[in-house]
C-alpha cells in the first residue's frame, strides 16, 4: 500500500522552554501537515497522554502524526504511524506489529543500511543522515553532506523516499532538494529559532 508522504517532516524534541504539544501547535498554526513526535525522556503513561492531546491538535489540522519509536503505544494513540530510529530493529516485526494501514519510517546512515531498509519491503520512507553536526540526535556515523545525498543518483535501485536529516539550516533546503532527495526533515533550526513559527513557514516556502 502506497502511502502519502510529505516532503516536510517536523520533527518535536524536548526543550526545557517549550513542551511537545506547544511546538506541535505552533507548527500546525504555521502549516505543518506532518510532525514527528520524538520524545524519548518519559513514561508510556505520560507519552500516552501527551500523543493524544497532540493527536487531537493534528486531527483539527489534518496534519500526520507520526511516533518516534514507540510503536507499542500505536494501539492506545491516534497516531498514523512510527519512525524507527534503531538501526537493529526488525523493521519486519514492527510492520506485522503495527498492521499495513500505518506508515512505517526508518532510518540509515549509508547506502548499504538505505538499501536494506528499501530491502525489507516493508518501509514507506527513509530518514537518511546525519547531513552535518547535530546536537538533537548524536552519533558517530560520518557526515553527508550535499556530496552525499548526490551519490544517491548513482544508485538508481534506490526508490524508497529518502529524506534527507541531521542538522539542516534554511540555507540548505534548495542545495539538498537539486541532489534529487525526496524531502527534508527539521528540529532544531526551527525549535531553536527565536521565533518557532516563522522559522516553520520560511522552511515550508523553500520546500513547496
Amino acid at each position: 500500500m502506497k502511502k502519502y508522504i510529505s516532503k516536510f517532516h517536523y520533527l518535536t524534541q524536548d526543550l526545557r522552554s517549550r513542551s511537545h504539544l506547544k511546538q506541535a501547535i505552533i507548527a500546525c498554526e504555521a502549516g505543518a501537515n506532518w510532525i514527528q513526535y520524538r520524545c524519548l525522556t518519559k513514561p508510556d503513561n505520560e507519552l500516552i497522554e501527551e500523543i493524544n492531546e497532540i493527536a487531537a491538535f493534528c486531527d483539527e489540522w489534518g496534519t500526520t502524526l507520526i511516533l518516534t519509536n514507540h510503536y507499542h503505544l500505536l494501539n492506545k494513540v491516534d497516531a498514523q504511524g512510527v519512525h524507527i530510529e534503531d538501526f537493529n530493529a526488525d523493521l519486519k516485526a514492527v510492520r506485522k506489529a503495527i498492521g499495513n494501514d500505518k506508515t512505517l519510517g526508518a532510518s540509515a546512515t549509508n547506502i548499504n543500511r538505505l538499501r536494506a531498509v528499501q530491502n525489507t519491503g516493508v518501509v514507506d520512507y527513509c530518514g537518511y543522515g546525519p547531513f552535518a553536526l547535530t546536537n538533537t540526535k548524536p552519533n558517530n556515523s560520518p557526515l553527508l553532506g550535499f556530496e552525499g545525498y548526490r551519490e544517491l543518483a548513482k544508485h538508481p535501485e534506490i526508490k524508497i523516499p529518502v529524506i534527507a536529516v541531521g542538522g539542516i539550516n534554511i540555507e540548505d533546503v534548495g542545495p539538498l532538494l537539486k541532489t534529487g532527495v525526496y524531502g527534508v526533515a527539521v528540529s532544531a533550526a526551527i525549535n531553536m529559532a527565536a521565533d518557532a513559527g516563522r522559522a516553520f513557514k520560511e522552511f515550508h516556502k523553500k520546500i513547496y
